[in-house]
C-alpha cells in the first residue's frame, strides 16, 4: 500500500493548518489505495540549514541527530501532500528549512498542495511547485485552495468539524487520485533503477 505523508508545514501557535490537515487526514483515511500519515513540523524541529555540503551532494550523510530523523522519515513515504498556508506571498520558514535539509529522500516522489490564505495559499503553491522540482521532485497540477468564504468561519469555530471543509471534497478526491497514480508509477519506476 502506497504511504503518503500530509506534512503541517505551519509551526504557529494559532493554526489554521491543523483544521486543514485534520480534514485531509479524514478524506484520505476514507481511501483504500493509501495509507496517510500526519506530518507535524512542529513536532521535527531542525538547526537553521547552514550545511557546508549541499544535501544533494552529501547523499545520505547527516550532519546532527534531527536531521537524521527527519531524513529517514520523509524516506519512507511514497508521496506527500503539503497542508501550507501563505505568509507574505509565501510559503513558511519552517518548510523552507526542513526541504532544505533533504535531497535524495525526496527524489522521483509525487508531492501536491493544499493550501490556504487569502487566495487560497496560491502563490506559495506555485513557489513550492518551483522548489519541488529543484528536489527532483513531481509536482502534481491538482492542488486544492481554502479560500477565505470556508477558512474564516472554520477558523472562527469554537469546535470545528471536519465537514466545514466538505465543499472541497471533490478537489481532494481528484488530488489523491492523481498522487496515487504518480506515487504508483514512479515506486514502480524507482524499484527498478
Amino acid at each position: 500500500m502506497l504511504r503518503i505523508q500530509v506534512l503541517l508545514a505551519s509551526t504557529r501557535s494559532k493554526r489554521f493548518g491543523e483544521r486543514a490537515a485534520a480534514w485531509a487526514m479524514d478524506r484520505l483515511d476514507r481511501r483504500d489505495d493509501l495509507r496517510a500519515e500526519l506530518v507535524d513540523l512542529r513536532e521535527h524541529p531542525l538547526p537553521l540549514y547552514d550545511l557546508a555540503v549541499a544535501p544533494a551532494h552529501a547523499g545520505r550523510t547527516y550532519p546532527d541527530d534531527a536531521t537524521a530523523a527527519w531524513a529517514g522519515l520523509v524516506d519512507g513515504a511514497d508521496g506527500y501532500v503539503v497542508v501550507t498556508p501563505e505568509y507574505n506571498h509565501g510559503y513558511p520558514a519552517a518548510l523552507k528549512n526542513a526541504l532544505d535539509h533533504v535531497s535524495v529522500e525526496l527524489q522521483r516522489k509525487p508531492v501536491a498542495f493544499v493550501g490556504y490564505g487569502g487566495v487560497g495559499g496560491a502563490r506559495a503553491v506555485e513557489q513550492l511547485r518551483q522548489v519541488a522540482v529543484e528536489l527532483e521532485m513531481a509536482p502534481l497540477r491538482h492542488a486544492v485552495h481554502v479560500l477565505p468564504d470556508l477558512l474564516v468561519p472554520a477558523l472562527k469555530a469554537a469546535a470545528f468539524d471536519v465537514e466545514m471543509l466538505a465543499p472541497l471534497d471533490p478537489k481532494l478526491d481528484r488530488l489523491a487520485a492523481d498522487l496515487v497514480w504518480w506515487a504508483s508509477a514512479l515506486q514502480t519506476a524507482r524499484a527498478g533503477t
